[in-house]
């Protein structure tokens, strides 16, 4: 099922001359995945203590976007210039996780908006991180299937912060689509683990 994970190469692309500078700096790529992580702690900090302020809900797309961003990044940085470490993986894996769950589940304070929906989100994206890393433990790839991914969470909750910044009350519509939100990430974990035993059977 196609996501907006398959269009990481492109963004790559457009980041690579980037990476190569930063390469030259002496930047490492446990750096970039720290600096992101601080980035989604701040914002994550934000959001929890003005819930239903404007100007939080406003920043949360361009960070979610930045936070992409340097995640691309600190990956080219490691495989494109042999930067790649164990320390650097166990980072990469729990920043990503630390940082979806410091970035939504202030949403679950939000006036109108469903709590137990935006939690279970969360929980599930875990899960479904999780069983991505799990493949690779049974002999698969990492897995990255969806149809609700890293991206895609990002996707979901950042066009949900910012209508309500932009002023749109929450009501039917944000149930609506958090309840999506949550039906599709549901699906995903099970999409990972059934992908990840096709692959070594195959």
């Amino acid at each position: 099922m196609a996501t907006i994970y398959d269009l990481k190469p492109r963004f790559q692309a457009l980041l690579r001359p980037l990476s190569d500078r930063l390469a030259a700096a002496g930047i490492t790529p446990n750096q970039v995945t720290l600096a992101a992580l601080l980035l989604s702690l701040a914002e994550g900090l934000a959001l929890a203590l003005a819930p239903g302020a404007a100007w939080p809900l406003l920043l949360l797309p361009p960070v979610l976007f930045l936070r992409m961003a340097l995640n691309a990044i600190d990956g080219m940085l490691a495989r494109e210039h042999h930067m790649q470490s164990a320390l650097g993986a166990v980072l990469n894996e729990l920043g990503d996780v630390v940082s979806d769950a410091v970035l939504y589940l202030p949403l679950a304070v939000h006036p109108g908006l469903p709590a137990a929906l935006v939690v279970g989100i969360v929980l599930l994206g875990i899960v479904a991180e999780t069983s991505g890393v799990v493949a690779v433990q049974i002999g698969a790839s990492r897995r990255y299937d969806g149809p609700l991914g890293k991206s895609d969470r990002a996707f979901l909750f950042g066009l949900i912060a910012l209508l309500l910044g932009l002023g749109l009350p929450p009501g039917g519509w944000s149930t609506a689509v958090l309840a999506a939100g949550l039906a599709l990430a549901l699906i995903t974990p099970v999409n990972r683990a059934r992908r990840a035993l096709e692959e070594i059977a195959s």
